[in-house]
């Protein structure tokens, strides 16, 4: 009962985080939890955890909700997910992880240098940021870094960056989740019923960090999900 309790205490954290950034969630919860579990079975957890996160976002954020770059961004990435979740198991993961670090943290200094750079919000560029969060996503779970780079050369306003997130996040993570299943991966019963608590605690997590957004000025937003996506990039690659 206490693994539970600490779990949903960590669940809270990461759905803060991640409602706050627009990822995250995994990004905290799978290396924690891969030291304790199998990896497929981490794989399922946090994917049902992050999807309920990523309800909650369009829930609190629905007002910032666009359609057109949700649908350049989700449809390939739902296919680059499958694939990605599919080769989850033959694929080298530490090399995957620290060059994805080495390219968040340039992509940082980058945006710190340039600090007016934005990406039109072309269908092209929603693709190709769909394809690589997707196929991060499915691999091991922490493809929101890459959609957060990608979203924030938008230079959305909050409450559209985090809606866009958690819709995209939404269709990407129904997919590898369906993968995972399809591929033999399942709870354990505790874990199982664990959900019962994990569920609240992550809408509680982001309930928090609704209040803490509102209170961000707009200017300041890009600055926060900066300063995480550096911390997801030296994580990965340290």
């Amino acid at each position: 009962m206490l693994e539970i309790i600490l779990l949903s205490l960590l669940t809270i954290v990461a759905s803060g985080v991640g409602t706050l950034t627009g990822f995250g969630t995994s990004t905290i919860m799978v290396p924690v939890l891969s030291l304790f579990m199998p990896l497929p079975q981490v794989l399922l957890l946090v994917g049902i955890i992050h999807w309920c996160g990523d309800v909650w976002k369009v829930i609190l954020f629905r007002e910032g909700v666009k359609w057109r770059l949700i649908l350049a961004f989700g449809i390939p990435g739902i296919i680059a997910s499958i694939i990605g979740a599919s080769l989850t198991f033959n694929i080298s993961k530490p090399i995957l992880s620290k060059t994805l670090g080495v390219f968040l943290i340039a992509y940082v200094l980058f945006l710190l240098i340039k600090s007016n750079f934005k990406i039109p919000q072309k269908i092209s560029a929603a693709s190709i940021g769909g394809t690589l969060s997707g196929f991060f996503a499915g691999v091991f779970g922490v493809g929101g870094a890459v959609r957060g780079m990608f979203l924030t050369a938008f230079d959305l306003p909050k409450s559209v960056y985090i809606a866009t997130a958690g819709v995209i996040a939404f269709a990407i993570d129904s997919a590898r989740i369906t993968t995972y299943l399809a591929g033999g991966s399942r709870l354990e019963t505790q874990l199982a019923l664990g959900l019962i608590l994990f569920i609240p605690a992550s809408f509680l997590g982001a309930k928090i960090a609704k209040k803490l957004i509102d209170r961000i000025p707009q200017e300041k937003f890009r600055i926060v999900v900066l300063v995480f996506l550096s911390l997801v990039g030296l994580k990965l690659l340290f």
